[in-house]
C-alpha cells in the first residue's frame, strides 16, 4: 500500500522522480517497475501499479459497454492511459498530453492513495487541500457512516 505525500520537481523533459518508498512497494508488493498514468477526474493524474491497472481494466470490461457513462469512462480515463517504466534513476516520463491536462510545469505533489498515486501540480494541490479542509466536518461524518 502506498502512504505519504511527496513534493518533487518535474523536469523540462517530463521526467518525475518516484519516491524510494513507492519504488519499494512496487518491487515488494507488485513485482513491477511499470506504472500506468492517466487523466484523473479531479484535475490531477492517476498513477497505478501495472497489476492494479489490469484489475481495473478487467472490471471495466465486464460493464455494459453500450452505457453512456461506460463509454465516457473509456474515452476520458482508459484512452489517456500510458505505461511508464521506471528508469535506472527511479524516474518516469510523463507524456506532454498528460502534463498539459494536469498543468504539471515544475512543482508537483505525489499523493499516495492506498493502491494508486495522484500526481498534482502544486498549485492545484494547495487549492484541493484548502477545499478539503473547508469540508472537514462533512468528510468526517461521511467516513463515520462508512465505519471509519
Amino acid at each position: 500500500m502506498f502512504r505519504g505525500r511527496y513534493e518533487y520537481v518535474i523536469d523540462a523533459k517530463g521526467r518525475l522522480n518516484v519516491p524510494a518508498k513507492v519504488r519499494e512497494v512496487l518491487a515488494q508488493e507488485y513485482s513491477s517497475s511499470t506504472l500506468v498514468v492517466t487523466n484523473g477526474f479531479d484535475g490531477c493524474l492517476d498513477c497505478f501499479p501495472y497489476p492494479e491497472w489490469t484489475r481495473l481494466e478487467d472490471k471495466v470490461s465486464r460493464l455494459p459497454q453500450n452505457k453512456k457513462e461506460v463509454k465516457s469512462f473509456h474515452r476520458f480515463y482508459l484512452s489517456a492511459a500510458v505505461e511508464c517504466l521506471l528508469d535506472k534513476q527511479g524516474r518516469i516520463l510523463i507524456p506532454p498530453s498528460l502534463r498539459s491536462y494536469a498543468q504539471l510545469e515544475k512543482e508537483v505533489v505525489l499523493v499516495c492513495a492506498v493502491k494508486k498515486i495522484e500526481i498534482w501540480s502544486k498549485e492545484r494541490w494547495e487549492r484541493e487541500l484548502a477545499d478539503t479542509l473547508g469540508s472537514a466536518d462533512e468528510i468526517s461524518t461521511a467516513m463515520a457512516e462508512f465505519g471509519i
